[in-house]
């Protein structure tokens, strides 16, 4: 296990580029199970989750060749049905995704459960829902078994929820089922987007991508091709905060700018503000870092939803640069019951915060932070935790440092080329 010892107070300065997007990268790799030919995938990010989904293509018979850092060469000429590694499948969410592609195109998958981020329950229902209207049998009994009886059969599907990975599930099996498929109520996010305009290189026929309804022609085969994986937005805003809450100044290279227009709306409403120089994000030493109250002077809610709106996986980030801002706020996630059990680490390094409920919150600023010894819980809540650190007067030690390793590639390596004082180090 390591560890980050973090001097704080170091205002951050210069420029990066984000890496490619997690969240498309782990659906993409699963997608290349699809096809018997080859496809290269650039901006692939070098961190645990994606290595990990990697280990599970390689169980499965798929050959993954590096051509350097960031591109690899992916060839599932075969499909090998086998037993996938329990403890292997449990280290991360996405090893749900594999459901789709396999079943769609081998006949058949054994899965143990997902693992992943410990923030509630996460219901896997929507996938099985989806695939058993395309012609999947799905049974439960420790593991899950996914069936085909022969080709699978397009399908108008209402899904349940708006589920992110439900959606790239769906759309996988459904490419290359016989017919046409109808998904509503899609996830729409920039990774599911992603994920479709992949699977369009490689022959899918794809309509109404970057909406919630999406109308699927299936084709009889898949062939190879390349694609470069977009940057990760949930970066890019946590570098935003980072430069903030250090009040500091950074220019982020090729970010995605306009995928981030209701988190600057948000963003906003905490008195941070930033400018875009084409695809560049540049974000200045000068904030107001002041709440903007409701109507009446009434204190705002920030709420997460399904995109557009605020994703959830941002929220740790805003209640964070919320600790520095002048006035009060509640937060508020329905979607996950333990996403706000992480703010007794920011409360003990001086932030004001009231947890109402499991899923909401009360933060008042500015809060004078300091440094603390505390324990990274997940990937997104362990960066909210480095954000302090940068911030706080004092040491900082934050352990458990493999969590946020699974979203986040060389993390401290980037901050330190901007200017913060932090040490990776092994736990004795």
């Amino acid at each position: 296990m390591e560890k980050f010892i973090i001097e704080g107070g170091k205002k951050l300065h210069g420029e990066f580029t984000p890496q490619g997007n997690k969240n498309a990268a782990l659906p993409i790799l699963a997608a290349c199970l699809l096809t018997d030919e080859e496809i290269t995938l650039f901006n692939v990010p070098q961190i645990r989750d994606v290595l990990d989904m990697r280990k599970l293509l390689e169980s499965l018979g798929t050959v993954v060749t590096d051509i350097d850092q960031k591109t690899w060469k992916v060839h599932a000429k075969e499909i090998r049905v086998a037993d996938i590694d329990p403890d292997l499948a449990k280290r991360i969410r996405a090893s749900i995704l594999l459901a789709g592609p396999v079943t769609a195109r081998a006949g058949e998958l054994i899965l143990p459960p997902p693992g992943g981020d410990v923030i509630g329950r996460r219901r896997v229902d929507t996938h099985i829902l989806a695939l058993r209207q395309l012609g999947v049998t799905v049974n439960y009994d420790r593991s899950f078994d996914f069936k085909t009886n022969g080709r699978l059969v397009g399908a108008d599907i209402l899904l349940d929820e708006a589920s992110v990975t439900g959606t790239e599930n769906a759309v996988m099996a459904a490419v290359i089922a016989k017919g046409t498929t109808i998904l509503r109520n899609c996830a729409s996010e920039p990774h599911v987007q992603d994920l479709c305009n992949f699977l369009v290189v490689l022959g899918a026929q794809i309509d109404g991508i970057g909406s919630n309804t999406l109308t699927i022609q299936g084709v009889e085969k898949l062939h190879g091709g390349e694609y470069a994986i977009g940057p990760d937005y949930l970066e890019v805003v946590s570098f935003i905060g980072a430069a903030v809450m250090t009040r500091g100044s950074i220019r982020i290279k090729n970010a995605g700018a306009k995928q981030l227009r209701m988190v600057k709306i948000v963003f906003n409403r905490l008195g941070v503000d930033w400018s875009e120089i084409g695809d560049d994000i540049l974000v200045p030493e000068e904030q107001i870092l002041t709440v903007e109250p409701d109507l009446g002077n009434a204190i705002p809610e920030i709420k997460t939803n399904i995109w557009p709106s605020f994703p959830t996986d941002l929220m740790s980030i805003a209640i964070a640069v919320a600790t520095q801002s002048t006035g009060s706020v509640l937060f508020h996630d329905w979607m996950y019951p333990s996403r706000m059990f992480f703010v007794d680490k920011l409360v003990s390094m001086g932030a004001q915060i009231v947890l109402c409920d499991p899923h909401r919150c009360i933060v008042t600023g500015p809060a004078k932070l300091s440094g603390e010894k505390v324990e990274s819980p997940d990937i997104r809540a362990g960066m909210t935790l480095v954000l302090a650190a940068l911030a706080a007067k004092g040491t900082s030690i934050i352990r458990n440092v493999g969590q946020i390793d699974r979203g986040y590639e060389q993390v401290d390596i980037k901050l330190m080329k901007l200017g913060a004082s932090i040490v990776r180090e092994r736990e004795q």
